[in-house]
This record gives structure tokens, C-alpha cells and sequence, in this order.
């Protein structure tokens, strides 16, 4: 399992972007991805690259869709191939379940 943490926004469009966001969101919980939202970003469970990759470019060209000049997209990747990992195994591991 891939675990991701996502965060897609223009820097193009002002001090406040949350139209776009709610956009990006909105995407990611429709694509069937397990994902938690958080103040800063949505980490997301993938079962590969592929599929997580998709879900980014949807995200990436809605933002082209809505107009926006500047795209600014953080991603990391924890893909652990000895065991299977989720959010919840991750939280759980820091006692945050």
C-alpha cells in the first residue's frame, strides 16, 4: 500500500484559495481513495503508483480548468514493500489511533 501526502493549490490567485481547494478535496474523496484531510494537506492510501498518479493529474487539470495561472503541488511517498501500511497502521504506530 502507498501512502501519500498530497497539498495542490494555486499561487496565482490571491491570499485566499480555499474555492480551489474545496475543488481538489472534493476530487480525492470521489476517486474511492482512502483520505484524511488535514490543515495542510490529504494524505491518501493508493494500492499503486498508477492509480495514485491519476487522481493527482485529475486534481492538476481541474485547477487548469478553473483558470488558475500558478500550480503549486507537494507530494511524498511512503511505499513500504515488507509489510502492508495504512493511515490508521501509521497513526496507531504514534499512538494516535
Amino acid at each position: 500500500m502507498i501512502i501519500a501526502s498530497l497539498a495542490i493549490f494555486p499561487t496565482s490567485e490571491g491570499a485566499s484559495v480555499s474555492r480551489y481547494v474545496r475543488e481538489v478535496i472534493r476530487i480525492v474523496e470521489e476517486s474511492g481513495l482512502k483520505s484524511s484531510t488535514g490543515g495542510m494537506s490529504t494524505t491518501i492510501e493508493s494500492p499503486d503508483l498508477p492509480t495514485l498518479f491519476a487522481v493527482i493529474e485529475k486534481t492538476h487539470r481541474k485547477l487548469v480548468e478553473m483558470g488558475v495561472k500558478r500550480i503549486h503541488l507537494d507530494l511524498h511517498v511512503d511505499h513500504r514493500l515488507d509489510k502492508e501500511a495504512s493511515i490508521s497502521s501509521k497513526l496507531s504506530a504514534l499512538g494516535k489511533s
